[in-house]
């Protein structure tokens, strides 16, 4: 199932510049999901990491990750944030970087669920750049109403 950017914004509160899913490829409810972030000099934080040679922040491919997840959560659960619900990212673990991201990359995310514990999901994510494994991260997220 391949998701347009308006169907990604039904699943996301984020918005630009801080969204950062461009579409869904595939989604298989509570296992996975690929999806895609493209990466374009014109994003802001380029100006200043770093002018002379522009690399993505590791902090925003794992907000990407988390974000892609964050979608297969509120997918697999069947909410929305219009429901008044909130899949807010709670912990990272075992993040890692193995290549820069650049303008004019694409980055493929790749989230698979690991497990649902008191709300709390987990999820074992990688982003790659063609088929080159540019950084990977444990994910937990939690759903939240609006105003808790």
């Amino acid at each position: 199932m391949e998701m347009d950017l308006m169907e990604v914004r039904e699943y996301l509160p984020q918005r630009y510049p801080f969204l950062l899913v461009d579409r869904v490829l595939e989604i298989d409810l509570g296992k996975s999901i690929t999806a895609i972030k493209n990466v374009t000099g014109n994003e802001n934080h380029f100006n200043g990491h770093f002018p002379e040679m522009p690399i993505m922040p590791g902090v925003l491919i794992i907000e990407a990750m988390a974000q892609a997840a964050g979608i297969l959560g509120f997918k697999s659960m069947g909410k929305k944030p219009s429901d008044g619900s909130l899949y807010m990212f709670t912990g990272v673990d075992n993040a890692r970087f193995k290549r820069p991201v650049v303008p004019g990359d694409q980055l493929i995310l790749k989230s698979h669920y690991v497990s649902d514990r008191r709300g709390i999901w987990k999820f074992a994510c990688e982003a790659y750049v063609g088929d080159k494994l540019a950084a990977s991260a444990d994910i937990m997220c939690i759903d939240r109403k609006v105003g808790e």
